[in-house]
């Protein structure tokens, strides 16, 4: 019978990850667009991965990195936020959900997760609120974020584009067309394009088109 390979004979395999999402802050709300593209090294896996995890009506997260880890504790996040409102009687701030995800992330950090997600939504104190969350524990607040392999050509859009004085019109077509050329010019991004709006009365899913449908 032939013997199993030694471990020092068997490949290691670098399998490259790559997406596009982003969300930003503007008068109406908070606009998140997404890809929906899932890859491994050169060999896309698939085509209609959905990237906008929705943790409750109020809380929304996107996914970057290692399709599994983001899915996976991001329902923990979901369910962490449900027992808090049971606790307390009141929705979660968006601020507090950011601090419980980056806690778990950061005490398993340097043990092989890979995420950058957002965590967004609306709530009693502060209104329309944007945390980034990454699989060190590092945790920023800010107006815009683009994450993944194609961020830089949507911040390309995004930063000729964006203002704080956009109609909820304007604000998701900005969104939609930042995803659209990050999907050209980034192999790792591709797919379907989401768009979603989240406003005081929670979050609404504005559209999902092809992207090599829009703009022709």
């Amino acid at each position: 019978m032939p013997r199993c390979p030694i471990p020092a004979a068997v490949p290691k395999l670098n399998l490259k990850k790559g997406t596009t999402t982003l969300g930003f802050k503007y008068k109406g709300g908070i606009i998140l667009s997404v890809d929906s593209r899932a890859s491994s090294g050169q060999y896309i896996a698939s085509q209609t991965v959905q990237k906008v995890l929705e943790i409750n009506d109020r809380l929304l997260g996107t996914m970057a990195g290692g399709a599994a880890d983001c899915q996976y504790w991001e329902r923990i996040l979901g369910m962490e936020c449900r027992l808090w409102e049971l606790r307390n009687g009141i929705k979660i701030t968006v601020s507090a959900a950011s601090k419980i995800l980056a806690s778990i992330t950061y005490s398993y950090r340097h043990r092989g997760l890979s995420m950058g997600t957002m965590v967004a939504g609306w709530d009693h104190v502060t209104g329309p609120d944007l945390y980034y969350v990454d699989d060190q524990g590092m945790r920023l607040r800010h107006n815009l974020f683009s994450v993944g392999s194609g961020s830089i050509y949507a911040y390309g859009v995004l930063d000729s584009g964006y203002k704080w004085d956009l109609t909820d019109e304007e604000a998701a077509d900005l969104g939609r067309k930042a995803i659209f050329h990050a999907t050209y010019r980034d192999g790792g991004s591709g797919g379907l394009i989401s768009v979603y709006h989240i406003h005081k009365d929670g979050w609404t899913k504005i559209s999902k088109d092809d992207q090599t449908l829009l703009y022709p």
